[in-house]
C-alpha cells in the first residue's frame, strides 16, 4: 500500500482513507475505514471519465447491478456515489492472497482443491451473471483466498476499453491466457456468460498445473492457440477435473455448462467459513497475510489536515505501484567484476602453461538478416577470450568456435547440435535472435550446455525447461518500463500515445501492448493507442487522431521505415513532446529516411553507448583490434563471454573442465558486473532489472545519453 498523496481527499463517502492499492485507467483505487471500522476498497472515478456523461450512464447502470449481486464467493458492493462530482464505488475489503501469487509461491492445488474452488468461484460466476453482468477479465490475479474462502474481485465496474486494449478491433479485453475463443477474436460485443465460463476453466487448468492452458509467450502465437489449438492438461491425472475442465475449454459457448450447472455438475463442496480444503502451505500464507490489517492504523491516524509540512514532491509524474527493482546483490557463487577476470589484460602472449584449451562456442546469425548484429557479437566474445588469454596468472586456456545459423530454425538447430556434441565446449553464446532461440532451447537444455543470449528479447519461449538458458538482457516487456518511466513519469506529460504499426512484428505488437497496459496500471497517467496494419504508409490521419486525444507524449512501436514515417509526419504539426521509437529502428535506415525529422527522438535500448564512461576501455580495446568503434551488441557478447569465464575461473580446477551442470549453476548463483550493466538472474534465469539505456538523435547522428531511469516495476 503506498501512503497518500497531498492531492488525495481524506474522505470519501463515509469512508476515512488509510492510502492508495493502486490505480489504472479508469480510476485509484483506496483503502479506506468506515466510522464503524470495517475496512473497504474505494474506487474512485478519473475527472476525465467522470466528465463523460455516456460513462456516468454505463457506471451508475453496473454500480447498481453489482450492488444486486449477492454471493458469499463475489466481493461485496457495500456503497456508492454515482452522482458525486467523482463517482465512486466501495467493495469489502478482503486480506489474502491473489492465486497468482499463491500458485507461483506454494505450486498447483491438488484436485480436490481445484474442484472445490472451481465449485465457489462457478457460485459467485452464477450470482454475477444472474445480476445482468459479465466479468470479462477472470483470471488467477482476480481472485483473492482469503481466511474462509476464496472471493473472486473486479466486476461489475464500467470499463473503458481503451485502457486495457489497444484498439476494439486489434486487441482484446481481457488477458491473454486467461480469455475465451470468442474474445481472443476481437470485440467486447461477442463476450458473454459463456466467455466467463470459458477463463473459469483456464483459471482452474492454471491451479492444477501451475501454467496456463494454452501457453504463454507471444500474445498473437497465445491469441491463435487459444482460437485454434487444443488446451494443455497434461499432468491432471483425475479422470473427474479433466473432464469438467474439458467442458469449460470447449471452443463453442453453446456447448460449455453455464456457471450454475458448473456449480451443480461439481458434487465437493466446502463448509461456510472453512479452507481445510487448501493444502497446508497454502493455508499458512493466507493466515499471514489476514494478519496484515492488523498493523493498519487506528481510525484516529488519519486526520483531514496534515499539521506537519511534507516534503515536496519530485519534479516527475509519480508511480502509483512500486516494488520490485532493488540494488544488485552477490548472491550464493559470489560477485565478480570485469578487472576481476581481465587482470594484466595488457600483458602479451599467453603467459603459463596449461595441459587443455576449452572452447566458449557463439552461435549467431552471421550471414543473414542481423548479420551485422551477430558479427558484432562475435568480436566482443573473441575480444573477451583474448583478453583472458593475455592474463599471465591464468587457470587455462580459451578459444572461440563461432557457427553460422543464419537466423534461421533450421540452421540454428544444426548448430546447436555440433556444439552440444562437442565436450570441449564449455558455454554458448547466442543466438541473435528469437526464431532460433526458440529452436534451439530444448537440445542445450538436454546437454545442460550453458547457453547466454544478450539480444533473444522475447519475454517468453514455448518451452518448459530452460535450466541452462540465461537471458542476458531486459526482454521486450521489461523495456516497456524504462519507456514508461521515461515517456510518463515526468510533470509535463498526462496522456502517452502509442503508435503500434503492424510491419514491425510481434516484437512491435507486444511491445506496445505491454507499455499500454503497464502506463495504465501502475502510474496515473493514461494512454491513447492505435494500431495500423502492415503497409499503411499515410500515417497522416493517425498521428493526427493520436494528437486530437492530447497526447502530450509519442512512441512509435514498428519497425525503421515506419519509424521514420512516423517521425516525418510527426514534423509536419506543431508537436513538441517528447517522441520515442523501438530500439531496433535505431539504425542508420531511420536516419536517411526521417531526415531532419530524426532529431530529438529517443530509444530505450539494450545496448549501451560506445561514449559511455564504462565502456570507454572496452571501446579503445575494440578499436585497437579491430579498426573501428564497435557496433551495437559488442559489449553486451562482451560481457556474456565475460560472465561465463568468471563463473569458470570460480569454479578452479584448471586441470580438467568442469561439469556443464555445475557451470550452469554457478552462473545462476553469482552476480557480475559487466561493461554494459550488472548481471544477475532470477529463478528462470532472466535477468534482473531493466537495466536499459537511453541514446537520442542530435545533428543527425546517434548519441548516448546515459542509463535509462529505474523506478521499478
Amino acid at each position: 500500500m503506498e501512503e497518500l498523496r497531498t492531492t488525495d481527499p481524506s474522505r470519501i463517502g463515509g469512508h476515512r482513507l488509510l492510502g492508495r492499492l493502486g490505480a489504472g485507467g479508469m480510476g485509484v483505487v483506496y483503502l479506506g475505514r468506515t466510522d464503524e471500522g470495517a475496512l473497504a476498497a474505494v474506487k474512485v472515478i478519473l475527472p476525465e471519465h467522470a466528465g463523460d456523461a455516456d460513462f456516468r450512464v454505463r457506471f451508475r447502470r453496473e454500480a447498481e447491478a453489482a450492488r444486486r449481486v449477492d454471493n458469499p464467493w463475489a466481493v461485496r458492493v457495500t456503497a456508492s456515489g454515482t452522482e458525486d462530482e467523482q463517482p465512486w464505488l466501495a467493495t469489502a475489503f478482503v486480506p489474502g492472497p491473489t492465486l497468482s501469487e499463491t500458485v507461483a509461491r506454494c505450486g498447483p492445488l491438488p484436485a480436490r482443491s481445484v474442484r472445490v474452488l472451481g465449485r465457489l468461484l462457478a457460485r459467485a460466476l452464477a450470482s454475477v451473471h444472474a445480476a445482468g453482468l459479465v466479468h470479462r477479465d477472470v483470471k488467477p490475479g482476480n481472485v483473492l483466498l482469503a481466511a474462509d474462502g476464496p472471493r473472486l474481485i473486479d466486476f461489475g465496474v464500467a470499463r473503458i476499453t481503451d485502457a486495457t486494449a489497444l484498439t476494439a478491433a486489434d486487441l482484446v479485453v481481457g488477458t491473454p491466457g486467461f480469455l475465451a475463443p470468442e474474445q481472443a477474436g476481437g470485440g467486447a460485443a461477442a463476450v458473454g456468460p459463456a466467455g466467463d465460463v470459458f477463463s473459469l476453466g483456464c483459471l482452474l487448468a492454471y491451479a492444477a498445473t501451475g501454467r496456463p492452458p494454452f501457453g504463454s509467450g507471444a500474445v498473437d502465437a497465445l491469441l491463435y492457440r487459444t482460437v485454434h489449438g487444443a488446451p494443455d492438461l497434461d499432468g491432471i491425472d483425475d479422470t473427474g477435473l479433466r473432464a469438467l475442465l474439458e467442458a469449460l475449454l470447449a471452443k463453442d459457448p453453446a456447448a460449455r455448462p453455464t456457471a450454475a450447472e458448473t456449480d451443480e455438475r461439481i458434487t465437493e463442496d466446502a463448509p461456510d467459513g472453512s479452507i481445510e480444503w487448501l493444502p497446508e502451505n497454502v493455508v499458512r500464507l493466507i493466515a499471514d497475510r489476514t494478519a496484515a490489517p492488523l498493523a493498519l492504523p487506528g481510525i484516529d491516524a488519519t486526520v483531514v489536515d496534515d499539521p506537519e509540512p511534507r516534503a515536496p514532491a519530485p519534479a516527475r509524474r509519480k508511480l502509483l505501484l512500486l516494488g520490485g527493482a532493488g540494488a544488485l546483490a552477490a548472491v550464493g557463487g559470489g560477485a565478480f567484476a570485469v578487472g576481476e577476470w581481465l587482470r594484466r589484460d595488457d600483458a602479451a602472449g599467453t603467459g603459463g602453461s596449461t595441459t587443455r584449451t576449452w572452447t566458449i562456442g557463439v552461435q549467431a546469425d552471421l550471414s543473414g538478416p542481423r548479420g551485422a548484429d551477430g558479427r558484432a557479437q562475435e568480436r566482443g566474445v573473441r575480444l573477451a577470450v583474448d583478453r583472458f588469454n593475455s592474463r599471465t596468472d591464468k587457470p587455462f586456456a580459451l578459444k572461440v568456435t563461432a557457427l553460422d545459423d543464419r537466423g534461421e530454425a533450421a540452421g540454428a538447430v544444426r548448430v546447436a547440435e555440433r556444439f552440444t556434441r562437442d565436450h570441449d565446449v564449455l558455454a554458448v553464446v547466442g543466438p541473435t535472435d528469437d526464431p532460433a532461440t526458440g529452436a534451439v532451447l530444448e537440445a542445450y537444455d538436454e546437454a545442460m550446455l550453458p547457453l547466454v543470449t544478450v539480444s533473444s528479447l522475447q519475454a517468453a519461449f514455448p518451452v518448459r525447461s530452460m535450466r541452462s538458458f540465461f537471458q542476458a538482457a531486459p526482454s521486450d516487456v521489461a523495456l516497456a518500463y524504462p519507456i514508461r518511466d521515461r515517456l510518463v513519469l515526468r510533470p509535463d506529460v498526462r496522456r502517452l500515445g502509442v503508435l503500434v504499426d503492424r510491419a514491425g512484428g510481434q516484437q512491435a505488437y507486444l511491445t506496445g501492448y505491454y507499455l499500454n497496459r503497464i502506463v495504465v496500471d501502475t502510474t496515473d497517467g493514461t494512454t491513447y493507442p492505435r494500431v495500423v496494419p502492415v503497409g499503411t504508409r499515410d500515417l497522416a490521419p493517425v498521428v493526427a487522431d493520436l494528437l486530437a486525444h492530447r497526447s502530450d507524449a509519442f512512441f512509435h512501436a514498428g519497425d525503421p521505415a515506419g519509424a521514420a514515417r512516423a517521425a516525418r509526419t510527426l514534423a509536419a504539426t506543431s508537436y513538441g513532446g517528447p517522441r520515442m521509437a523501438m530500439h531496433t529502428a535505431m539504425g542508420p535506415r531511420f536516419l536517411k529516411d526521417a531526415g531532419d525529422a530524426a532529431e530529438g527522438w529517443e530509444f530505450v535500448s539494450p545496448c549501451i553507448g560506445t561514449t559511455a564512461p564504462a565502456a570507454r576501455e572496452f571501446a579503445a580495446a575494440h578499436r585497437k583490434k579491430y579498426g573501428e568503434a564497435p557496433a551495437r551488441w559488442a559489449a553486451e557478447a562482451y560481457d556474456a563471454a565475460g560472465l561465463v569465464l568468471a563463473a569458470l575461473t570460480a569454479l578452479g580446477r584448471p586441470d580438467r573442465p568442469p561439469a556443464r551442470s555445475a557451470l550452469v549453476a554457478k552462473i545462476a548463483a553469482s552476480s557480475y558486473r559487466g561493461v554494459s550493466r550488472d548481471y544477475a538472474f532470477d529463478e528462470s534465469h532472466r535477468l534482473k532489472g531493466q537495466a536499459a539505456h537511453v541514446h537520442t538523435v542530435r545533428g543527425g547522428a546517434f548519441h548516448y545519453l546515459g542509463p535509462a531511469p529505474t523506478s521499478g516495476h
